[in-house]
């Protein structure tokens, strides 16, 4: 329920300053940007799976263990790069939309759930 509820207070009230995309998401190193996609897809498809949506039914169930990969990921990425709380939710948003809009959700799952077994969450 926090996952689905950050992720959409991320989704539909952060507007991106027009230069993000081209300074903060160029600056941030691979790991990051993967566990930020990571983190916006585990977050889309835990609240699929919470509103019952039977296209998220064919992924495992990702409430607890997506959640805490969320979490996980987001401070690592805080840590790393200097966000706050606002510059944080602002990028995992942005993931989260791109995600959305370009369909993209299906293909990046395989990998991201290979990350999340890794990741001990």
């Amino acid at each position: 329920m926090i996952l689905s509820l950050l992720l959409t207070v991320a989704v539909t009230t952060s507007p991106l300053p027009a230069s993000y995309s081209d300074t903060d998401e160029a600056s941030l190193s691979l790991e990051n940007k993967s566990l930020l996609r990571c983190a916006a897809a585990f977050a889309l498809v835990a609240r699929s799976q919470e509103a019952g949506e039977e296209s998220s039914q064919k992924w495992p169930e990702l409430g607890e263990r997506g959640r805490e990969f969320f979490v996980r990921a987001l401070a690592q990425v805080m840590d790393e790069t200097g966000y706050d709380r606002e510059g944080i939710t602002r990028a995992a948003g942005a993931q989260a939309r791109e995600i959305q809009q370009s369909g993209d959700l299906d293909k990046i799952m395989p990998v991201c759930l290979v990350m999340l077994e890794n990741s001990g969450a």
